[in-house]
């Protein structure tokens, strides 16, 4: 199926179904996804190989920004938000506290009222130096797509030893502070049954909430073509039972179908 990457290290601003108009960070190369995870629904395709592409420099990607600010702010336009997002996962870029606060201080100084947004995988949030970097932003969303070792394996087909275990060992670092996003979707992968909504699952994605205790709770399912076949995205009507199960709980819960 056909699949996309971001060609810019600044896109948009564009409308976000999660986050509004959102102005987006790309920290990744513009030819090719660099990610820890390989996702089969992501959206920028498989993975390729990650050790011969070099990373964007911070001052090319902070020039890109306040250039992009300047001509929005020259057409009286302001993002709701400004987000890391593109082609992977935006907390490998080895200057990514850098960055953050070069960011920070652009959003304070063109359009002080939007907020920074990081879209993360939480799979190196417990490192120090990225930690102390999520503190500072405003949404901080971390993706959890399942709290069983084998499903996060078929979903995300991580490089090395990921576990669900250390990603919520990530995630209560941020209790209260964080959004918790997740995936649902069926299907089949493989020869493999895809399905991440069953109720051993949920049941297990509940007692992460609760565990983990988040600000807030997006849901969603698919929306683009996906790198793999066989999958399918769940109907608005499904999304809507598994956030009331969230609700039930006390939490504020954004469903996207």
């Amino acid at each position: 199926m056909a699949t996309f990457l971001f060609s810019e290290l600044v896109f948009g601003p564009v409308k976000s179904r999660r986050l509004g108009v959102s102005l987006g960070i790309n920290l990744l190369p513009t030819d090719c996804k660099v990610c820890n995870y390989n996702c089969i629904y992501c959206e920028c395709g498989w993975t390729m190989d990650m050790k011969s592409r070099s990373l964007p420099k911070a001052d090319d990607i902070l020039v890109a920004l306040e250039q992009r600010l300047i001509e929005m702010h020259a057409k009286n336009e302001k993002p709701d938000v400004i987000t890391f997002a593109g082609n992977g996962e935006p907390t490998m870029h080895p200057q990514f506290a850098d960055i953050v606060d070069g960011v920070i201080d652009l959003r304070n100084r063109f359009c002080a009222d939007a907020r920074v947004a990081v879209l993360s995988n939480a799979t190196l949030a417990s490192r120090p130096a990225i930690a102390a970097a999520l503190h500072k932003i405003d949404d901080n969303i971390l993706k959890l797509d399942s709290a069983y070792h084998a499903t996060l394996q078929l979903l995300n087909k991580p490089t090395g030893i990921i576990t669900p275990e250390k990603i919520i060992e990530g995630l209560l670092l941020y209790k209260q502070q964080f959004i918790l996003q997740t995936m649902f979707l069926k299907g089949e992968f493989e020869g493999q049954n895809v399905d991440n909504t069953s109720k051993d699952e949920i049941d297990a994605w509940l007692n992460v909430i609760k565990q983990t205790q988040p600000r807030k709770i997006m849901i969603y399912t698919l929306d683009r073509d996906t790198p793999a076949k066989g999958l399918i995205k769940l109907t608005l009507n499904e999304l809507e039972e598994v956030a009331n199960q969230a609700r039930m709980l006390g939490y504020e819960v954004q469903v996207s179908g």
